[in-house]
């Protein structure tokens, strides 16, 4: 069962500000302080966010944090930036309303890390899918890219945005997005040619120095040291924790993913490079015959690499930094520039190259990551922009700054109201006015078209004479002297001639944030933006891809004589677009604040945070959301929530959940002044009674705790005092089983041992009485025994004496015999009998001979010299002539088993043999290895079959050589095809065929002696194959490349044989030149094969590693 949960629940502080009791500045702060040091750094003040930057990593942006706030109630959880985004997503994709997120906050707030929350959790929840997911990469790469080029360090933040950025992600019907549009707004381009004190320029100059390579630096005649640019503050130029050099490798990654080209970032890398290079042009006066001063450039070197870089001539840019082109009509005037006025046009180029470049990264983003589908798309706008700021010294920038963030505010309180009333009504609830201050007045202070403050800046810009900052701030004392936000020294209003904090060349402006000193200083030439005409025409005539699209101005054929737009009118029309794009949608606000200025962790500083909450209004946010009824709640979650606390809707209220609140707050005896009853919600006009509801609630909770403990208390004993109880009847139902075994075990103990005594008695009776009756048994047959023992004795004595007696006449008789038989035969046995005995012996040694041999005869291995050792040296003759016959017919049963092709290779093996026994060190290592013929596959791989179809003969053999070459000794891989009457080399890569030679071309091979595959192919002088001369070559397979061609050579009836010659040093035919190739023994370097390397123009010498 899920578990519900509410913001009220173990809620530390206030979790939205609208429940603040008492309501001031000091509370305010107060619960803001008491939330951060318990790491709960987002709080509400009704829908809106407010989000404390804790400066460290918290474990709240998990995976299963995005799960746990996923389709979930906007006031169901504890505050986080994950609700709204759930909120704002759901209702884009569900209601079908376009959202817009709102994110404001000063400088190290958390603004930029804060869309990324928000856009990291709409990728998340978003659907899945390889096109899906590929949008989703290109939305959140572009951030990388814009923060290389449009974020800096500054005092106050490590990572400041310095512009404006607002994206529309565009979904389709599902919720998946489709692409996005991107829009900037004021870039502080001032920042590329000088920065404050602790302060770095934009990241992208410090990344590519640290982390692009030496080639890439090279190409772009850019060196890593700092302090060569003189736009680069060395002060500040590494920060702490930021890596330049791994920021580099993700910026051009991300590149990649967005969708831009190689050349595309080389271009872009390239003006980033010439910017550099623009800095460092430093200019000394000429005098000239009228006696007018003229720059002139001083060290050429950094011009002419700019104009390398940009593809310009040096003459046209230097000539451009030395005079001003003025056009009226039909007049051209030119003016020579001072050295003040060529630094001024030097920063102005710069300035003007970089934001351009920027713009150009907008709009090339927004081409990769734009919607395809041309339907109507759901969009979701996030807004990343600057907060209101109050320096010590506020100037042009500050003022535009302010006048956008008095337009958002503006707009906040009107969509806040217009928010609030719609819900009145749709819950039908009686709408009441709001007091509030509107700041529609100041805005019009700034904005007027007549006598707005912008407005009169345009015109001093644009009016003929001399116009100064003074003459402007004359112009505001005139025009806006009565205008009661409006305050200056020297306007007609006498209350403030005396003011002492007001100086002469400013004016103070009360905006809704508090009051803010603008230093006139710097208003007009910072508002014109001018860059000369010369400077844009060249830059216009460069011959990089880019600066005819960011310089189109220069186009000579499109002269406008027109004075462009100046920056404060570009601004306020940017603005007027962006208000309109974001009063169309349904908004959605996050108000960013830091706790402290050392942007360290764990501190809280109040005046700090006190003055964000002031030009942020979160108090007037407050107070208008107050202004009703302070707390609404839909009718079944307030129904959950306090039904306890009316016996009549406890536990289970069954009708419709409106009469059942209605129930409880009667019961509760509430004052009606204090609710309302809508349409889906209830309406609560004071904190207090919330507080009163969660109070009682949590009054109630405890006795119901308390009730709950004594219930499951009891039960708990009850279900131990049953388990004893059933614990006791087993333990004693064991105990009688076991006492009942023990007893029984000893009765048939005793029973055993009266058994065992008794068939003991019985078996010892039996056994005397057999033993009685088998002694008389022996007796009898003892005395039997002696008895016929002693009859068979004396028959035994007549017998033998028989027998003695017959033995001695048989004796006798064969005594006379033989003798009678010696007598007769003595004279023919003396003549014969030892021929016959010899014959007899040397029969008997054979057969004796051929049997041990039988069983001791050799295996059927042509390649076993064993044999059996004759037994006497007489049998030498038979012995060598028998093991002769036995290998013969060996060997001819070995060979009556191959097969044609075996019978070949074997030949192969044995020609090898003839060629290369005892002659080269390369050898015995192949005698074990089969000879292939075809190592690359030539007829399966596709990727030789067009060289396979160009051979139209047979490949005897295809391996891969390497041909070296004689210039420097190296190799390059060729494929050596043979056939019957060619060889082939060709590319090994494209299957190209490089050259053809017929082998009556081939007069010899050289090979040397060493354990190496080089070998040379000399061809007959004057043929056509040997223009080129003859081919040095090395192969792991020199033994059978050569013996192959030897065979070929051989097999070929209208030519000579092939010479092979096997020595250390021979001469090889290259061209015109004769080269020497000499073997050496040594270790190579590149570890044990032979090396080849040219000595001079005759010389090659191979290494060959020694044995």
């Amino acid at each position: 069962m899920e578990v519900k949960t509410s913001l009220l629940d173990n809620m530390i502080g206030v979790g939205d500000m609208v429940l603040l009791e008492p309501l001031s500045e000091e509370s305010f702060i107060e619960n803001l302080r008491n939330r951060f040091d318990h790491n709960e750094i987002y709080t509400y003040i009704g829908s809106v966010v407010i989000s404390m930057n804790p400066y460290r990593s918290l474990p709240i942006f998990t995976p299963e944090k995005v799960e746990e706030y996923r389709n979930r109630n906007f006031y169901e959880l504890s505050p986080h930036i994950y609700a709204l985004a759930d909120e704002a997503y759901r209702s884009l994709r569900d209601q079908d309303k376009d959202q817009c997120i709102l994110i404001t906050g000063e400088s190290g707030a958390g603004k930029t890390e804060a869309s990324k929350l928000v856009m990291s959790y709409v990728a998340a929840v978003c659907g899945k899918g390889q096109e899906v997911n590929k949008v989703k990469e290109q939305l959140l790469q572009s951030n990388p890219v814009l923060e290389a080029f449009g974020n800096a360090k500054t005092v106050r933040n490590d990572n400041s945005s310095r512009f404006g950025k607002y994206m529309d992600i565009e979904f389709d019907f599902k919720g998946d997005p489709l692409g996005g549009v991107i829009s900037n707004y004021l870039l502080e381009k001032s920042r590329v040619v000088k920065q404050p004190r602790g302060e770095r320029n934009f990241h992208i100059f410090y990344q590519l120095l640290s982390g692009a390579s030496d080639d890439t630096l090279k190409k772009l005649k850019l060196d890593r040291d700092f302090s060569k640019y003189n736009y680069l503050s060395l002060d500040s130029a590494s920060v702490t924790g930021l890596d330049d050099a791994a920021c580099f490798r993700t910026v051009r990654n991300a590149m990649q993913i967005v969708g831009f080209m190689e050349d595309e970032v080389q271009s872009v890398l390239e003006l980033v490079a010439a910017v550099l290079k623009l800095g460092n042009i430093e200019f000394k006066p000429e005098s000239r015959v009228n006696g007018f001063d003229e720059s002139r450039v001083k060290d050429k070197n950094d011009l002419k690499e700019m104009c390398e870089l940009l593809g310009i001539e040096q003459s046209v840019l230097e000539r451009a930094f030395s005079y001003r082109t003025v056009e009226a009509k039909m007049e051209k005037v030119s003016t020579t520039l001072n050295v003040s006025q060529a630094y001024y046009a030097r920063d102005a180029l710069a300035k003007n190259l970089y934001s351009r470049l920027f713009s150009w990264l907008v709009t090339r983003i927004n081409e990769s990551i734009k919607a395809q589908a041309k339907t109507r798309h759901k969009v979701m706008g996030v807004l990343d922009i600057y907060g209101f700021e109050i320096f010590e010294e506020n100037s042009f920038e500050q003022f535009i700054i302010n006048y956008c963030n008095e337009k958002l505010q503006q707009i906040f309180i009107e969509l806040t109201l217009r928010e609030e009333q719609e819900e009145y009504i749709r819950e039908d609830i009686e709408w009441t006015n709001i007091e509030y201050f509107n700041n529609a007045v100041i805005c019009d202070l700034i904005e007027n078209n007549q006598n707005g403050i912008l407005a009169m800046l345009d015109e001093e810009c644009l009016r003929p004479g001399t116009v100064t900052d003074d003459t402007f701030l004359d112009k505001l004392n005139t025009i806006c002297a009565e205008h009661q936000h409006f305050e200056s020294r020297l306007s007609k209003n006498s209350k403030f001639l005396t003011d002492h904090s007001l100086p002469h060349s400013c004016f103070r402006i009360q905006h809704y944030a508090g009051k803010v000193l603008y230093r006139v200083e710097g208003f007009v030439d910072k508002n014109n933006d001018l860059l000369y005409r010369d400077l844009s025409q060249a830059m216009y005539k460069a011959n990089h891809s880019l600066m005819k699209q960011i310089f189109p101005e220069g186009n000579p054929a499109k002269v406008n004589l027109k004075r462009p737009p100046t920056a404060g009118f570009q601004f306020k029309a940017s603005v007027g677009t962006l208000m309109r794009n974001l009063l169309t949608k349904n908004p959605n606000y996050i108000r960013c604040i830091k706790p402290n200025d050392k942007k360290a962790a764990h501190i809280f500083t109040d005046t700090l945070v006190c003055h964000q909450v002031r030009y942020l209004g979160l108090m007037e946010n407050v107070r208008v959301r107050r202004a009703g009824y302070a707390f609404r709640q839909m009718y079944e979650p307030c129904l959950e929530r306090y039904k306890m606390l009316c016996k009549q809707t406890w536990p289970h209220w069954r009708g419709p959940t409106r009469e059942g609140v209605e129930v409880l707050m009667t019961d509760l005896q509430i004052s009606t002044e204090e609710f309302a009853y809508g349409r889906s919600k209830i309406f609560i006009r004071n904190p207090r009674t919330l507080f009163f509801l969660e109070e009682k609630r949590r009054g109630c909770l405890e006795n119901l705790a308390a009730l709950i403990q004594k219930i499951y208390r009891g039960w708990k004993c009850r279900k131990h005092f049953l388990l004893l109880k059933k614990s006791q009847v087993v333990v004693a139902a064991w105990y009688r089983r076991y006492a009942q075994q023990k007893k029984y075990q000893k009765i048939k103990s005793s029973t055993i041992v009266m058994q065992s005594f008794i068939r003991g008695w019985k078996a010892r009776k039996i056994l005397r009485e057999l033993k009685y009756q088998k002694r008389c048994k022996e007796a009898v047959t003892t005395i039997a025994a002696y008895w016929h023992g002693t009859q068979a004795r004396m028959e035994l004595r007549r017998l033998k004496q028989e027998a003695r007696n017959k033995h001695a006449v048989s004796v006798i008789w064969a005594f006379w015999q033989g003798t009678k038989v010696r007598r007769e035969y003595r004279k023919f046995f003396r003549a014969h009998a030892g021929r016959k005995i010899y014959d007899f012996t040397i029969q008997r040694i054979m057969q004796k001979y051929f049997l041990n041999l039988k069983k001791t005869m050799p295996s059927m291995s042509p390649i076993d010299k064993k044999w059996p050792a004759r037994p006497y040296q007489f049998m030498e003759g038979a012995n060598t002539e028998l093991r002769r016959i036995f290998y013969l017919w060996r060997c001819k049963k070995y060979r009556s088993q191959f097969t044609e092709d075996k019978k070949a290779v074997y030949e192969e093996k044995l020609e090898a043999s003839e060629i290369f026994k005892d002659k080269k060190a390369l050898y015995p290592s192949s005698v074990s290895q089969p000879f292939k013929g075809d190592y690359v596959e030539i007829n399966k791989n596709p990727k030789y079959q067009k060289l396979n179809s160009a051979v139209e003969e047979k490949v005897l053999l295809a391996d891969v050589v390497n041909k070296i070459n004689r210039a420097n000794g190296k190799g390059s891989s060729r494929i050596f095809l043979l056939t019957k009457n060619n060889f082939v080399l060709a590319d090994q890569k494209t299957g190209q065929v490089k050259a053809s030679v017929p082998l009556p071309d081939l007069t010899s091979v050289s090979v040397s002696t060493q354990n190496d595959g080089f070998f040379a192919l000399k061809l007959k002088e004057g043929s056509a194959s040997a223009a080129k001369g003859d081919f040095l070559l090395s192969s792991d397979h020199l033994i059978e490349i050569i013996t192959k061609l030897h065979r070929a050579g051989t097999a070929m009836a209208d030519r000579e044989q092939i010479n092979i010659n096997i020595s250390d040093e021979f001469l090889v035919q290259f061209k015109q030149d004769k080269v020497c190739v000499k073997f050496v023994q040594g270790g190579p370097k590149n570890g044990n094969s032979a090396a080849c390397k040219r000595k001079n123009n005759r010389l090659l010498e191979v290494s060959v590693p020694s044995p």
